[in-house]
């Protein structure tokens, strides 16, 4: 169970904080839900019903600075995830998107960065699917570093660079 005030990475949302865990009408029957705001967009609000495993699942506290930084060195070492069939290719990469497991969007991430690199040497484009998949990745990661580590998301790039 999770409490008001906490950090959680919640789908391919991003870091989100539980502001309020409270009892809504929303079909008939009053059903206890974490209420979610995203970091950094106070537009949204996402209700998550507490009793709801398939969609609790998609939650999971943000990682501490430490793990971020144990992230970051491994990062050279991580391989590729590239799967040649495209069907397959993106059924893969929505799993691990929907995972969250973030060693597992550290390869994404890498694998999609370096073949967009390998095609754009080539003048060619990476294919859409595949664009989405790396910036979906890009957001989950990225948001969970920048609030890891008190930074604001434009520098997390550099701070990987750095620590690299």
């Amino acid at each position: 169970m999770y409490e008001t005030g906490q950090a959680v990475v919640y789908a391919t949302y991003g870091v989100c904080i539980i502001t309020a865990i409270e009892k809504r009408d929303f079909s008939g029957e009053d059903v206890e839900y974490y209420i979610l705001r995203p970091v950094g967009d106070s537009k949204n609000t996402f209700y998550v019903p507490t009793a709801n495993s398939v969609l609790t699942e998609k939650m999971r506290k943000v990682c501490s600075r430490s793990e971020v930084e144990e992230l970051i060195s491994v990062m050279p070492e991580e391989g590729s995830v590239w799967i040649e069939d495209e069907p397959r290719r993106k059924e893969e990469y929505r799993k691990i998107l929907d995972s969250g497991d973030r060693r597992e969007l550290v390869k994404l991430i890498k694998t999609l960065y370096l073949r967009k690199q390998e095609l754009e040497s080539q003048h060619k484009h990476l294919h859409s699917a595949d664009e989405r998949t790396l910036h979906d990745a890009e957001n989950i990661l990225y948001d969970e570093f920048a609030y890891a580590l008190d930074i604001p998301r434009e520098e997390v790039i550099p701070y990987i660079k750095a620590h690299v």
